[in-house]
């Protein structure tokens, strides 16, 4: 596995993270206090969680997720603040295929 699919995936994952919050806000604005409109950050939203599952089903396939755990990445993506908890332990985890994949094969043993 290739690290830019790693690096892919923690970028969608925070920028969707942070659209997340913005849009939780934007809602709680709007029927909290009948202020302010969702459509475009709900779109642009939207849009990025689209990338997102992208990226997350592409990282999931090279790293040989099951299929339990691509759902649980996913989730991530619609909870506000879970992925600011879950990349960070999948980013372990890829790095440490990544690192296995990059070492060099030794001659006998």
């Amino acid at each position: 596995m290739k690290a830019n699919v790693l690096t892919r995936y923690r970028v969608l994952a925070y920028i969707t993270a942070v659209w997340l919050l913005v849009f939780t806000g934007a809602i709680v604005m709007k029927y909290g206090f009948d202020t302010g409109d969702t459509m475009l950050i709900s779109q642009v939203h939207g849009v990025l969680f689209i990338v997102y599952v992208i990226f997350a089903f592409d990282l999931g396939s090279k790293a040989k997720w099951p299929f339990g755990k691509l759902l649980w990445v996913l989730a991530a993506g619609c909870i506000p603040f879970a992925s600011f908890f879950v990349e960070p332990k999948v980013t372990r985890e890829a790095r440490a295929l990544i690192a296995g994949d990059a070492a060099p094969a030794t001659a006998g043993a």
